[in-house]
């Protein structure tokens, strides 16, 4: 894990910034996407030489004025203004390093439920699942973000996965501040920008989602060998007696398709 998040993440995120969204003329001289360094300053109210010196390193604790100001010049959304503070030095304690598990309670509760269920950890490590779960996907993965970038069969499983592994790295961004010095986040991210292009390039944007419900679609695996392919609802509950975990469950339209489907699984 990087020793300079805040730097990068300023970085990143005045790329992606056209200058002509704040003001400024977008000529064919430019040599660098988005803005300038001396362009966030002038129009953020700071020095350039300040400014520098935050995207560096060498200053990592920025007033919430300037904070704020850089917010708004960058663009940032509610998440990402959330982020920004937390690089700037209220992020919270990071969790000790041993084996995470969820409890024998949770996972109880995810085995009894009428629809597919699981839980997922801090680190997108799936702690428990109910059979309709596996069912649901042809075997729950040991982790969705190594699930997605290094199983091939993940593009199969899910039709709109380009939207989806967005959302899982940006999801796991806004969560990372929290655990900034917990090695089993420095190994994954490691190991996945390594092995993926892909989740180096989206790792690379600091983008931050934080999504707790939503649709997805899923080409369900048949006994047939063959698959069918269902829009689901799915909501993600947080536990209070474990933070950083969510229980994930599916559900579908009345009287849908998917209904049907899910309500098959779950015999």
């Amino acid at each position: 894990m990087s020793e300079n998040l805040l730097g990068e993440f300023l970085r990143a995120r005045r790329e992606l910034v056209r200058p002509a969204e704040v003001g400024l003329p977008d000529g064919p001289r430019r040599r660098v996407p988005g803005l300038r360094r001396e362009e966030v300053a002038m129009l953020a109210g700071v020095s350039a030489e300040y400014y520098v010196r935050l995207e560096r390193g060498r200053d990592r604790h920025p007033s919430p004025p300037v904070l704020d100001a850089l917010a708004r010049v960058l663009g940032l959304d509610a998440e990402s203004r959330d982020y920004l503070a937390s690089l700037a030095g209220n992020a919270l304690p990071a969790r000790g390093a041993g084996p995470e598990v969820c409890s024998p309670t949770i996972a109880a509760f995810v085995e009894r439920a009428p629809a597919p269920a699981f839980v997922l950890g801090r680190f997108t490590d799936v702690l428990a699942a109910n059979e309709a779960a596996h069912r649901l996907h042809g075997r729950m993965p040991g982790n969705v973000l190594r699930h997605l970038f290094l199983d091939p069969g993940s593009r199969a499983l899910y039709p709109d996965w380009a939207e989806l592994a967005a959302e899982a790295v940006g999801s796991t961004r806004g969560a990372a501040v929290r655990y900034l010095d917990d090695p089993r986040l420095t190994r994954l991210v490691g190991e996945l920008s390594l092995k993926s292009a892909e989740f180096a390039r989206l790792w690379a944007q600091h983008g931050v989602r934080a999504k707790s419900a939503g649709t997805k679609r899923i080409a369900v695996p048949l006994a047939d060998g063959g698959r069918e392919t269902v829009t689901v609802g799915w909501e993600a509950l947080e536990v209070a007696s474990s933070p950083g975990q969510v229980v994930v469950t599916y559900h579908a339209a009345g009287g849908s398709r998917a209904e049907r489907v899910l309500a098959g699984l779950s015999r």
